[in-house]
């Protein structure tokens, strides 16, 4: 059996074809009388919606650049914010330290000019003994400075307590409030002398113990000063240590005892004024 012949093109016949094709669609162009309208539309139909997704992709691409870009500029700005507020609180604290310092500084100023009958030298406390009050502390002058065992020292509006060890640049004071610490004292209204003791458990209270007290005619009541007597052997007198807050009869009937309120606050202790004079030394 013969094959059946197969209808075929060859490739030569194909570019002869198409070239034939486009000089005639060139030749209508030129001559205007064929109109692309058609093709243009079609092309519009099959184009426009992927074009639309591309401007969308597009659009949404910038949106998310410029949304990540926003982000970090305001991740930067937050930043430097967070060091301008943690500048400013440092430059706050600061500042607040120096206002504390300027405060205690002036009462100290004023003390000073409420004894301007001694001669003293202001110091800090550098050290204290454990615990919650100043009963015994540690201040950076010495005998370099003149400081001597026995003078008196001040802090806050009166007296603090006394000196009992001295180094070259150092000195250790017993306040007041120890247990061991007795002064002898005086009611400024009526001159009426008694002993005030040192008590800590009882200045969980603020408060101090005075003993002994002659008022034989009633007259001492709360809130009287009370301050240092001329007849103790080792503290000036009129030294300012607190103001009287209960008073009572002793079972004796003869004496009475009571508590006061000291004028130093024992529990915050910065600096202090040491009065460079003895009593055995013409103190008053």
């Amino acid at each position: 059996m013969k094959k059946k012949n197969r209808f075929s093109i060859k490739t030569k016949h194909w570019v002869i074809i198409m070239t034939v094709i486009c000089i005639g669609l060139i030749g209508l162009a030129a001559s205007s009388r064929f109109s692309f309208a058609p093709l243009q539309q079609g092309a519009g139909y099959v184009i426009s919606p992927f074009q639309k997704g591309i401007n969308v992709m597009g659009s949404w691409l910038r949106d998310q650049t410029s949304g990540f870009q926003d982000a970090k500029k305001l991740q930067k700005e937050n930043e430097e914010l967070e060091e301008k507020v943690a500048s400013l609180t440092e430059e706050n604290n600061k500042l607040l330290e120096d206002q504390e310092e300027l405060n205690r500084l002036t009462k100290l100023y004023e003390l000073d000019q409420d004894y301007t009958q001694y001669d003293k030298v202001a110091a800090q406390v550098i050290s204290k003994d454990p615990g919650n009050w100043y009963s015994t502390f540690v201040i950076n002058r010495g005998s370099d400075d003149g400081i001597q065992v026995d003078m008196n020292v001040l802090a806050d509006g009166g007296l603090a307590g006394i000196v009992t060890e001295v180094g070259k640049d150092w000195a250790t004071v017993r306040s007041i409030i120890d247990d061991s610490s007795n002064v002898s004292a005086t009611v400024a209204s009526t001159s009426d002398n008694c002993m005030v003791t040192g008590n800590l458990l009882l200045m969980e209270e603020g408060k101090l113990n005075f003993i002994q007290l002659l008022d034989r005619e009633d007259k001492v009541q709360p809130g009287d000063r009370i301050v240092t007597s001329d007849i103790s052997d080792k503290f000036l007198k009129g030294i300012l240590i607190g103001y009287i807050d209960e008073v009572e009869m002793d079972s004796n009937n003869l004496t009475k005892t009571g508590y006061l309120v000291p004028v130093v606050d024992f529990a915050h202790i910065h600096e202090v004024l040491v009065i460079k004079e003895l009593k055995d030394k013409g103190g008053e």
